[in-house]
């Protein structure tokens, strides 16, 4: 089953994207990790703890829009632990879409630049924390 805006989030469901979103934005806020890493350890340690926390690393270039400003880390770390988790092209892909037509509805954009130039960067560690637990959300009901 995959996560829509009519499939309704258990209460162990908000719980756990509760626990995501506070973690994520809580690994932002100390400086030890940016966006996309906030967002994959948090993914990582509640739905893939078996896998070893280097995998974070490999979100490393999505930072600040992958260092250009285009799609926000977030969103793209978040697309990753998505893979991650669910280990299967099209399950991804549909959560993806899923992921950032939510995202596009709450910030008119996935374009880290935009977002920022509107809002300021410390809108950032919030939408590091929402992604997450939204993420966690989706899987919690599949």
């Amino acid at each position: 089953m995959f996560w829509s805006k009519k499939t309704p989030v258990s209460a162990a469901g908000k719980n756990l994207g509760e626990q995501c979103r506070s973690e994520a934005e809580a690994l932002y806020r100390s400086g030890t990790h940016h966006c996309a890493e906030a967002v994959m350890e948090a993914v990582r340690k509640h739905f893939s703890p078996e896998t070893p926390e280097s995998v974070v690393g490999t979100v490393s270039g999505f930072g600040g829009g992958s260092s250009s400003g285009c799609i926000c880390g977030a969103v793209s770390g978040g697309t990753v632990a998505i893979g991650l988790v669910l280990q299967d092209k099209k399950a991804t892909s549909h959560l993806t879409k899923e992921l950032h037509t939510w995202f596009k509805e709450k910030y008119g954009v996935t374009c880290c630049k935009v977002i920022r130039a509107n809002n300021g960067k410390e809108i950032c560690p919030m939408i590091t924390g929402e992604v997450a637990g939204k993420i966690a959300e989706m899987l919690s009901t599949r």
